[in-house]
Parts: structure tokens; C-alpha cells; sequence
């Protein structure tokens, strides 16, 4: 089966690399990971950037998923990315999901998990802060 037979055309190409999949899960917008060489770091486990970037897609997305039509009138500009590594990604698909804390005129702050099995079981955890220039 050719892997980029099912790849998003309106996903990014880092995205389309890390070969993401996005829905949406009971209003929330919902990234998937699977596992595959080009996500791998040492042996048997996820590369700490691939979930840093997944991480990420869930941010962003979320936010713009938020922000609908307004979106196109809203440039993002990242002013802070905290990455927290909790246990280590083994070889399975690896879920993202992203919570917005604070929505304002000017800032956005960002939740974002990732988890393998258990959704109460993250992997890795991100908190952004993002700049929003309005027209």
C-alpha cells in the first residue's frame, strides 16, 4: 500500500511526512500519529520532535477551529512552546488533542496532549502561548 495514498491535501508537508491524520471527536479537533520509520528515534520508541510536532498540529488546529470564519483576519505567531516528555511513545499509533485555557484579543493560551493507549495516560503534554495580530 502506498503511504501517501491517504495523506490530508490540506495538511502541511511536515504533516503530510509525520503522514497525520485530523477529525473531529465530540467537537474536539482530534490528530493521529501512526507509527512508521520516519517518526522513530532510538529503537523501539517515537522521535521526542515528531510528538513536539503532533503536539503542535493539535494547537494550531484547535485554535483555528475556534477562531471559524474570523480565522482568515487572525495571524498566529508562536511567542512561547513548553514541551513536557512524560513516558516514552512505543511503536503504536500516537492521539493528539488540544484545550484552549484562554482566548483573548491579543493572546491564546494553548493546552495540548498527546497519548498512545489511555487517553489518562499522556505521553507528552505542551502549553503554548501565541501572539494573535488581528486586522
Amino acid at each position: 500500500m502506498d503511504p501517501a495514498a491517504d495523506l490530508d491535501p490540506d495538511l502541511p508537508p511536515y504533516a503530510q511526512l509525520l503522514r497525520l491524520s485530523v477529525s473531529k471527536r465530540e467537537g474536539r479537533v482530534h490528530f493521529v500519529m501512526p507509527f512508521h520509520e520516519d517518526v522513530t528515534g532510538r529503537p523501539g520508541f517515537l522521535h521526542g520532535g515528531a510528538i513536539a510536532a503532533l503536539l503542535e498540529f493539535a494547537a494550531y488546529a484547535t485554535l483555528r477551529d475556534r477562531l471559524g470564519a474570523e480565522e482568515a483576519q487572525v495571524r498566529i505567531k508562536p511567542v512561547t512552546v513548553t514541551v513536557d516528555y512524560m513516558r516514552g511513545g512505543r511503536p503504536r499509533d500516537t492521539h493528539a488533542e488540544a484545550v484552549i485555557e484562554r482566548l483573548g484579543r491579543r493572546l491564546a493560551n494553548i493546552d495540548a496532549f498527546a497519548w498512545q493507549e489511555n487517553r489518562d495516560a499522556p505521553i507528552a503534554s505542551a502549553r503554548m502561548n501565541v501572539l494573535l495580530e488581528r486586522a
